[in-house]
């Protein structure tokens, strides 16, 4: 299988740092590629490795890359909350898009966070070669994913539920005990696969090494939500969305309904496909059929 490995410089004011990327696929091949852009903020690319099925079955070029602050990117931990923002991940996407030479057609699919920077990317700077967009797995709103997320705490066991109460009283998040019950959570409600895959594993992993952008810009958990991005929502600007959009999530996911209804009911061309046995990974959970819903999305005429 044809891929490039490489890095692009990125400018930001006087510094200049590195945004990691891969290919899979020839992107003079003519065929429109489509860039994934991963979740967190700050979990790497390695859990959207399975997206390469997309050229496996149609030839479609992908394009995988590590945002800044994680994976293979330049780190940097020593930053505050005011560098770590919407603005900044938009500049490395668009400065990314023209490095590769693409930005005249290109399609997105954006997980989680990488969703709500799509589409903010969208809303804000109008990019004309952007021809299709997926959101897959993506609130509208912070606060409705959060609404979704502590209802779903409900659903756990009864001491799970009382630790994860008693340390976000304490603000004692950061102890081995809340991090036990929030496994719990994830593993009922990201990824119900057991052992978790490898690529998901290891993104993980990665993300625990050096978890300053998601501590910043998310929280202690995924239902937690006490970083920058605590109080988003894009719903007021979701008409301005021209391009068809796939809005994908799972039953179980912690990307509830309630969070994702927006995006349905307010952007103009749009189809909403959930997957009856997945959580926030259908990627993983129902691979074949996700693969194939994207497949049929991305290769119809424009």
């Amino acid at each position: 299988m044809a891929t490039i490995t490489g890095t692009v410089d990125f400018v930001v004011g006087e510094e200049t740092f590195q945004t990691w990327y891969q290919v899979y696929g020839d992107l003079k091949s003519g065929v429109r590629p489509v860039i994934t852009l991963h979740g967190g903020p700050g979990i790497p690319h390695t859990y959207m490795l399975s997206h390469v099925d997309l050229y496996k079955l149609n030839g479609i070029p992908v394009i995988f890359y590590d945002q800044l602050g994680c994976g293979n990117s330049t780190h940097l931990r020593h930053k505050g909350k005011e560098f770590w923002t919407f603005e900044l991940f938009m500049d490395e996407l668009e400065n990314l898009v023209a490095k590769l030479g693409i930005q005249d057609s290109y399609d997105v699919v954006g997980h989680s966070w990488g969703g709500m920077l799509a589409a903010s990317f969208i809303c804000a700077r109008q990019p004309a070669g952007l021809k299709r967009l997926i959101l897959f797995s993506t609130p509208s709103s912070m606060e409705l994913w959060q609404k979704g997320t502590r209802s779903l705490l409900q659903g756990l066991p009864e001491n799970v539920r009382e630790s994860i109460e008693k340390h976000e009283a304490a603000g004692t998040t950061d102890s081995p005990e809340y991090q036990k019950a929030a496994e719990v959570f994830l593993a009922k409600h990201v990824c119900r696969i057991h052992p978790p895959p490898e690529d998901l594993a290891n993104a993980f992993i990665s993300q625990s090494q050096d978890p300053t952008v998601y501590s910043i810009m998310n929280g202690p958990s995924e239902f937690y939500i006490t970083g920058t991005i605590k109080n988003w929502s894009i719903i007021d600007k979701l008409h301005t969305i021209k391009q068809p959009t796939l809005v994908i999530n799972g039953a179980f996911d912690e990307a509830q309904d309630l969070c994702v209804a927006p995006l349905f009911q307010h952007i103009p061309k749009v189809k909403w496909v959930q997957f009856a046995n997945s959580s926030h990974l259908a990627s993983f959970e129902e691979r074949e059929r996700y693969m194939q819903v994207l497949s049929d999305f991305l290769k119809l005429e424009l």
